[in-house]
Formats: structure tokens, sequence, C-alpha cells
């Protein structure tokens, strides 16, 4: 959200809401073309502070604990405050909570990263969007010398089963360690959970 060209005022988790959103539109934001960019506290899901003006909402302190001032400082009284009230104040959301939490959006972020390094087809190779038949649904074909990936984003609140047509692709292996897709004579039926996206690596 801008405020009058004069910067950034919003954070994504408080205006998405739901985590299933966030992993959406953080897998759709690693693997579009080009290189994806986080603010800091974007991979613990902080929020901001609207009372303070402009850009100065989303530059609160950085909340490392749940201690004073989220960890970032001892001070007394900090140039921005630390956010200590509500659903997204440092003693509920922090790296050192989520840190030690397998199922938080922290973990969940540092696999994505580890994911997306593993695929320089999408920051290096040619891209296509792949015929889906369905409005829903996003796919995404990247091909860099022998090696290809597909990055496939259901953005109906409702399951969709699509089909994509990969020619000699007879697998599609999963990248995060789901359900892997074998082709039948050449193409691979997927179903998404709604909100749902998965990336494969493609296996003649």
């Amino acid at each position: 959200m801008r405020l009058y060209g004069r910067g950034i005022r919003r954070r994504l988790a408080p205006m998405l809401g739901d985590r299933r959103r966030l992993e959406l539109a953080y897998s759709l934001l690693f693997s579009l073309p080009g290189t994806p960019v986080l603010r800091y506290g974007e991979e613990i899901g902080m929020g901001e502070n609207l009372r303070l003006k402009e850009r100065g909402a989303i530059r609160t302190p950085m909340q490392w604990t749940g201690g004073r001032n989220g960890g970032f400082s001892p001070a007394e009284r900090l140039v921005r405050p630390a956010i200590d009230t509500g659903p997204y104040a440092y003693d509920a959301v922090n790296v050192e909570e989520q840190a030690r939490r397998p199922t938080s959006l922290l973990r969940w972020m540092m696999e994505l990263i580890r994911v997306r390094k593993e695929c320089p087809e999408i920051g290096a190779g040619e891209w296509k969007i792949l015929a889906t038949r369905d409005r829903h649904v996003l796919a995404l074909l990247y091909e860099r010398r022998d090696s290809a990936v597909v990055c496939v984003h259901n953005f109906g609140e409702e399951p969709r089963e699509v089909t994509l047509e990969l020619g000699e692709a007879s697998c599609l292996r999963s990248l995060f360690g789901t359900d892997d897709s074998r082709s039948k004579n050449g193409r691979h039926s997927l179903l998404l959970e709604p909100l749902g996206y998965e990336w494969y690596r493609v296996v003649s």
C-alpha cells in the first residue's frame, strides 16, 4: 500500500491475514521471473504501526525475541517504538520463537528460499505460461539448458484440477516433497488445494 508516492505503509501479513494466502503470495513472488525481494520482518509475518507517519509505519524495530523492545535494543526509548500490542506484537511474533517451531512461517520461508536456490532456471532460464484452461490457475514453465521447472498456483478458494501438456516429460518431481506426477500420454493431471501451489522439476 503506497501513500501519496512516499513509500509503502503496510505489510503483507496484516493485509492478507491468513497463512494460506501468505504462502501463496510468497510462493508466487519467488517463482516469478526476476529477483524476489523481501523487506526485513516479512519472513516472520511482522505487522505495522499505523500510528506512525507515512513509511515509518513499517519501519519499526525488527522483532528478534519476546523480550524488551523485541530484543532489538535495551534502550528506554527507541527512535521508533517496537510493536508491543495486538496480534503482531513482539511477544507473539518474533524470530526466536519461530526458529524453534517447525511449522512457523520463518521455517517455511527458509525452506522456500532453499528450494528457490536449487532452481537457477527461474532466475536465468527462458519462461512461458502454460495453458491450464482455468482462469484461477497460473502455470509457468522455466527452461535452462537441459533442465526445466514448472510452478503452479491456484488463486481460487476451491480445489482445482488442471491438465498440463509437457510432451516427453514423463514425471514432475515435487520440489516441496509432496506428490509427484506421472504423465499419461504426455499429459499431467494436477489437483491443487484451495489457494494451493506446487513447484516441480521436469524429468524426462
